[in-house]
């Protein structure tokens, strides 16, 4: 089950991740709730409201954390969500450093952000 996600469907996806209960959903949400519900990645609530599904949250979770290295292969001064710089530390993707508390990628990292690219193509 490996679904290909337009920037408009992750869009979608981090809107309705803060979107308050009770508020009208936006158009983007709307223009993908059809698609994102039929992959299971929202439900639509007792009141039509549309909610993240575990996989759409950890979607939306890996999604971050490779934009994550790739933020840090391009400015070692990101600053990352802590979420995100945490699950990356503590799978070997990126490590940080004790004086400036500054993190940067590693081997591992630099090698699965290769292969995330090389897949992309």
């Amino acid at each position: 089950m490996n679904h290909t996600l337009s920037r408009d469907e992750y869009a979608a996806l981090a809107e309705i991740l803060v979107l308050p209960k009770g508020t009208r959903p936006s158009a983007c949400i709307s223009r993908n709730t059809k698609r994102l519900a039929g992959i299971k990645f929202i439900k639509l609530g007792k009141s039509g409201h549309p909610e993240l599904t575990d996989l759409g949250r950890q979607t939306l979770f890996i999604k971050q954390c490779v934009d994550g290295l790739r933020e840090l292969s391009q400015d070692p001064l990101a600053v990352l969500d802590a979420g995100v710089s945490t699950f990356l530390e503590k799978k070997g993707h990126a490590t940080r450093d004790p004086e400036t508390g500054l993190l940067s990628l590693t081997e591992r990292g630099r090698e699965t952000l290769a292969d995330i690219d090389a897949k992309s193509v």
